[in-house]
């Protein structure tokens, strides 16, 4: 369940950051500056996602949101050095760079998600 659910989000939040990127490339920004804006924005809309439906037993605290962020975060330089390889060394666009990057990093995607957003650990209750 948690494996479909992730796919749910991660394909609505690949979609935003698709957009958030294109738009970016449309409108005259290099894509350095457009994947800052998508960074803060898709974090913010994955972590209410993910913390409230994919992992539904999340802890949700300030700790989270922090442990969250920085596994996105961590994600970053990789998907900087994806759309360098595609945009800068093989020349293809970027609204051909970033779906394709996307993808390559949906495994590090799904392990810093579950490293973030782990469950409530639940008090030992003995009778």
């Amino acid at each position: 369940m948690v494996g479909g659910r992730f796919l749910t989000v991660g394909f609505a939040c690949a979609l935003l950051h698709n957009a958030i990127m294109i738009a970016g490339d449309w409108a005259g920004l290099h894509y350095v500056a457009s994947s800052l804006v998508s960074l803060g924005v898709v974090a913010a809309f994955g972590y209410g996602l993910h913390s409230r439906w994919t992992f539904p037993e999340a802890e949700r605290s300030g700790m989270s949101v922090v442990r969250y962020f920085v596994a996105v975060s961590l994600n970053y330089p990789l998907f900087l050095a994806g759309l360098f390889v595609f945009i800068d060394l093989l020349g293809h666009s970027v609204t051909v760079a970033t779906p394709v990057v996307t993808v390559l990093l949906l495994i590090v995607n799904f392990i810093g998600n579950r490293w973030a957003l782990r469950a409530r650990s639940i008090p030992n209750r003995r009778p």
